[in-house]
C-alpha cells in the first residue's frame, strides 16, 4: 500500500507496505547498534538519532513498527537505567539493572528475528 499512515499508528501485518531494501538494511545496522550498546553505550545514542532522521522514510511500510519498536525500547531501557542507577544505593537497584538488561536483550532479539522474517513487530496477528 501506498498510503501514509496517521502519525502513531503502527500498519498491522496484513497492511505492511513493501520497504525500500535499503531502509531494510538501516533497520538491521540499528538493531545492531542497539546490541552493541552493551558493549559500547554511546552507540545507542546513534541508533536514536538515526531512528529519529529515518522514521518518515519509513512511515506505511513494515519497518514503521520496527522504529516505533527501536524507540520504545531505547527509551523504557533509559528509564529503566536510571532507576536502576538511583536505586543501587538502595542494593535494589543491581537487579533492576539485570532485569532492564534482559528485557532489552529480548526486545532487540524479537524485533531483529521480526525484521529477518520481513514481518512488522509488535503488532497483533
Amino acid at each position: 500500500m501506498t498510503e501514509t499512515t496517521a502519525p502513531g499508528v503502527v500498519p498491522q501485518a496484513g497492511e505492511a507496505g513493501s520497504a525500500d531494501p535499503s531502509l531494510v538494511k538501516l533497520t538491521h545496522a540499528i538493531y545492531a547498534l542497539y546490541a552493541a550498546s552493551f558493549f559500547l553505550g554511546i552507540t545507542a545514542i546513534v541508533a536514536i538519532i538515526m531512528n529519529y532522521v529515518k522514521r518518515d522514510d519509513v512511515r506505511g511500510t513494515f519497518l514503521e513498527s520496527h522504529f516505533h519498536w527501536q524507540i520504545r525500547t531505547f527509551w523504557i531501557a533509559l528509564a529503566w537505567g536510571i532507576v536502576g542507577a538511583i536505586l543501587m544505593l538502595a542494593v535494589i537497584g543491581i537487579p533492576l539493572l539485570i532485569a532492564g538488561g534482559v528485557w532489552c536483550i529480548y526486545r532487540i532479539v524479537k524485533g531483529w528475528l521480526a525484521l529477518a522474517d520481513r514481518k512488522p513487530v509488535g503488532v497483533a496477528p
